[in-house]
């Protein structure tokens, strides 16, 4: 299964510079204070709406610039490498947007999308529950028919712009006696009668971006809101939203990774020891260039990923999107702890920006499925393309298949 070539149009490359742009002017200079003080950065939200950037992923029929997920990973590295948070909050509008993008009927699309692509509406992504993690397919909240529409009854967590999010893709239970179309998805405005936010979530990372547990009681939505227009469909959407999203998580990661390395990298040039820069010991050489490895294969592993998803791959995107994701979150949190250790105790005081960037990673590992449940999807793909041909018989000559027959009845079982 081969990835696609990865062709960057000069319009990816300007996204990437507005992008960077907009990091070092807004973001850089305020992700301490945001973080300090758990509030969001309107101000590099405004920006990003002004540049347009919250139309990369939707197509140009519903006002979007349609980028891609590509273009979405571009932007989301670079605001992550500044904050890392504020990629987070970024990135979640495609991750609530996508349902409907990959499910939702063309009403539900003219209607919602434009509104996303130009800013005027946040978006999140209501499936995680106290008891539903992990297994999607654990859900309780239930949507109940009910003439003209659907009455949605229960508790989300971790509903990460849940606060401020418009639009909430919603899922729920509505057939329990169903095991292939037990979820639907619906489309909840953060104004329904019965819709609340009951608790924001006090977090170890990515303070500044508001996490809640969001309620629904007796929220009404009506039949057009049912995205897809036809119940039971929710699971599916979720898995195909999911494997979209998760080159966004990736980039997220990359950039992390990235902007750690580089205050790794400066501080290390300008802390003397011993009459000289620590980059000058061998030790620390080794740790910068691991660290810069790592990162840049991340990152090339997300890029092929992310077209791979523009390309309609989603075979392959649903194995190189569980890689790209686990990889690249295990490299932000290791590259993170690396560049703790470079600042030394410097690094363990908030006054420095590597803290934050220690902190926020954590999470990259476990949201939008854990990097256990990612090898898990790795290794059942890997399982089914075993079964596809017989690797040993096409590779081991005949004849030492019959000396070792023994040996190789036992191996090939």
């Amino acid at each position: 299964m081969a990835l696609p070539n990865i062709n960057f149009s000069d319009d990816h490359l300007r996204l990437q510079a507005v992008a960077n742009q907009i990091s070092r002017e807004f973001l850089l200079p305020q992700a301490a204070r945001h973080d300090k003080d758990e509030s969001f950065n309107e101000d590099g939200f405004q920006a990003a709406v002004d540049a347009g950037l919250l139309g990369t992923w939707i197509p140009k029929a519903y006002g979007g610039n349609e980028h891609g997920v590509l273009g979405l990973a571009m932007v989301v590295e670079e605001f992550s490498k500044a904050d890392p948070a504020f990629g987070v909050a970024f990135a979640v509008n495609a991750l609530g947007s996508f349902p409907i993008i990959v499910g939702g009927t063309e009403e539900q699309k003219q209607k919602y999308l434009p509104r996303v692509a130009k800013g005027k509406a946040a978006c999140a992504f209501a499936l995680s529950e106290k008891f539903a993690g992990s297994d999607a397919g654990g859900l309780s909240v239930r949507g109940d028919k009910v003439d003209g529409g659907w009455k949605i009854n229960g508790e989300k967590k971790w509903t990460t712009n849940g606060s401020r999010a418009n639009i909430l893709t919603c899922f729920a239970v509505t057939d329990p006696s169903s095991r292939s179309r037990r979820i639907s998805a619906f489309i909840v405005e953060n104004t329904d009668p019965g819709f609340s936010i009951k608790k924001v979530e006090d977090k170890m990372g990515i303070r500044s971006v508001p996490v809640c547990e969001t309620a629904f009681d007796d929220v009404f939505v009506a039949d057009d809101r049912l995205i897809g227009g036809s119940p039971g469909l929710g699971f599916k959407h979720s898995m195909m939203t999911l494997d979209l999203a998760r080159p966004g998580v990736a980039a997220q990661a990359v950039g992390t990774a990235a902007g750690a390395l580089e205050l790794a990298n400066t501080y290390a040039n300008r802390r003397k020891q011993f009459g000289q820069s620590i980059a000058s010991f061998q030790m620390v050489q080794q740790m910068l260039a691991d660290m810069a490895m790592k990162t840049e294969a991340a990152r090339w592993l997300v890029y092929a990923c992310a077209a791979a998803a523009d390309a309609g791959d989603m075979k392959a995107v649903n194995k190189y999107a569980a890689m790209a994701k686990c990889f690249s979150t295990d490299v932000a949190v290791a590259v993170a702890t690396d560049a703790v250790q470079v600042f030394g105790g410097y690094g363990f005081m908030e006054d420095y920006p590597i803290a934050k960037f220690y902190r926020d990673a954590k999470i990259l590992q476990i949201y939008e499925g854990t990097n256990q449940v990612q090898r898990m999807v790795i290794a059942r793909n890997l399982m089914k393309e075993a079964g596809q041909y017989d690797y040993l018989n096409d590779v081991i000559p005949q004849e030492v298949q019959e000396t070792y027959a023994g040996e190789y009845e036992i191996a090939n079982t």
